[in-house]
């Protein structure tokens, strides 16, 4: 559910080097002190509460594994301020695990290190099959016309999350399906003394998610077709700008929202300090800080007009975790082994359902627990109206740059400084000259 969001932003620094790289990395010996062919280590991202929670859902999963195989994993569950910090280091100093998980969006930045097994037709074979998965969530693991960098392993996708009782006492009875709607709702909600909906100024990478969309529904994006940076398209300062306006000029998002980070917003959201919440996969989220399904409904992340989910108005970025694997690995083999059991039908049904995630293999996606009406929102979302993010090596700059562009535009916009199309198109101008060469 953190996966993107909670990127290692201050490591990001480091992907600058990234085309540069080719030297490869993870060995059997680097993550610890398995050298036998019969050993795997595995870093696994931070997907539940806590890393203990982790432990608890992936431990008898690789318990499992060595039963069937006889080859044992060694667990390292890592802290998303840790784990693009800790991956970059190992595709410079050869030293890191055998299998890991990676934050999709990351796949192509990953990719150009040169570090990661190529899944070509062959090793697809090895694991079941290309056609297995979600063309949706193949789109996020690598550059488009070369082979995948990393195999899908959960999905996920934003929504619009909306505590029923605010919207009752505000007179709202459906969730908001446009943004005219969303903030004519808001309004209602601040009119009756709460919150309308949450956002997180400070969180680069959920910043980028958002303006994404923004610009995909105004038939925008970051990138031209030949992977150069167009920050400063017309459309793009314009998705900018709407999103930020809605605490500059509609204030419908709090002033105090600019200096949120990390699940600041959900546990806002949570405790029922805000009506509305933009978020990707969130019920697990929302469970552990205590609040009940019952209180809030899930809606598909609302568009310009229209219908939401529907054609190609986008509403979500492709979100999820892919599963790579060190092709410098002593145990090749055991590796791939390990992640055709991960990507199982049955592994797909057990993880997913515990961390709230949609299966990216197609045929695990049929089980009863991915039909219930809010799992099925984030599902519809994904097969029909979601969109990967920049499919480019310097992908990890483009969250930084951009991702801060927006964090100082809501601080304009919290402390009464105005948020012009000229002043977003200069924020963006200057992102865009902080991205490194092609």
């Amino acid at each position: 559910m953190r996966s993107i969001r909670a990127a290692a932003v201050g490591a990001v620094t480091l992907s600058l080097a990234l085309a540069a790289t080719a030297c490869g990395g993870g060995s059997a010996t680097g993550g610890g002190s398995n050298d036998s062919p019969k050993t795997l280590t595995y870093w696994a991202s931070n997907q539940g509460a806590s890393i203990e929670a982790d432990k608890k859902v992936l431990r008898p999963e690789l318990d499992k594994f060595e039963q069937q195989t006889g080859i044992k994993v060694e667990l390292e569950v890592v802290p998303w301020s840790d784990l693009l910090n800790r991956i970059l280091t190992a595709t410079t100093s050869g030293q890191g695990p055998d299998v890991l998980n990676i934050g999709n969006t990351w796949s192509a930045s990953l990719q150009a290190t040169g570090a990661l097994l190529p899944w070509d037709e062959k090793n697809f074979a090895a694991i079941g099959g290309r056609d297995r998965f979600a063309e949706t969530a193949l789109g996020s693991t690598g550059v488009q016309g070369k082979d995948p960098a990393a195999v899908p392993l959960y999905s996920m996708a934003y929504a619009l999350y909306y505590n029923k009782k605010i919207f009752a006492e505000a007179g709202i009875s459906k969730p908001p399906a446009t943004w005219d709607e969303l903030v004519a709702a808001g309004k209602k909600i601040k009119a009756k003394g709460k919150s309308p909906l949450g956002a997180e100024g400070a969180n680069l990478s959920e910043n980028i998610h958002h303006v994404f969309v923004f610009a995909k529904q105004r038939g925008a994006d970051f990138f031209t077709a030949d992977g150069k940076p167009d920050f400063t398209n017309p459309k793009v300062v314009d998705a900018v700008k709407s999103y930020v306006d809605l605490m500059a000029e509609d204030k419908v998002i709090p002033a105090g929202d600019a200096e949120y980070a990390q699940n600041q917003s959900v546990s806002d959201f949570a405790k029922g300090k805000q009506a509305m919440l933009l978020w990707q996969t969130a019920s697990a989220n929302l469970k552990s800080q205590g609040m009940s399904g019952d209180a809030y409904g899930i809606a598909p992340v609302p568009v310009i007009s229209g219908t939401p989910g529907g054609g190609a108005q986008v509403n979500s970025p492709v979100m999820g975790i892919n599963m790579a694997v060190f092709k410098n690995t002593d145990n090749l083999d055991g590796a791939k082994k390990f992640v055709k059991f991960m990507t199982s039908d049955e592994e797909q049904k057990i993880l997913n359902k515990a961390y709230s995630a949609i299966p990216p293999v197609k045929s695990a996606q049929a089980d009863p627990a991915f039909t219930a009406p809010d799992t099925a929102v984030l599902k519809n979302t994904l097969a029909a109206s979601a969109a990967a993010l920049p499919q480019v090596p310097s992908e990890s700059q483009f969250e930084t740059t951009v991702g801060t562009a927006v964090k100082e535009l809501f601080a304009d916009a919290a402390a009464g400084r105005p948020v012009t199309a000229g002043s977003v198109e200069a924020k963006l101008r200057k992102a865009q000259q902080q991205m490194p060469a092609a």
